[in-house]
């Protein structure tokens, strides 16, 4: 498909199709880098676990011990 570079304030652009959008999974921020003369547009990579503890308290963490139940002869010391 041919698409015209567009002046944009001092940078320059191409309009994408959202067809393109769409298929590529291209949302509003992108990976742009070079491959020889050619641009390749890429999709943002998330950070893996990113907001997994966002409005984690640790003051209301309940003991990971609590409700325990040793098996007989796990209190035992071990020998190496």
């Amino acid at each position: 498909m041919r698409a015209r570079i567009r002046q944009i304030g001092n940078s320059k652009g191409v309009i994408i199709p959202a067809s393109f959008l769409a298929e590529a999974g291209l949302k509003t921020e992108v990976e742009m880098s070079l491959a020889g003369r050619s641009i390749l547009i890429a999709p943002l990579k998330e950070e893996l676990r990113k907001g997994w503890f966002d409005g984690y308290r640790a003051d209301e963490d309940e003991d990971a011990w609590e409700g325990f139940i040793a098996l007989p002869g796990e209190e035992d010391e071990w020998v190496w």
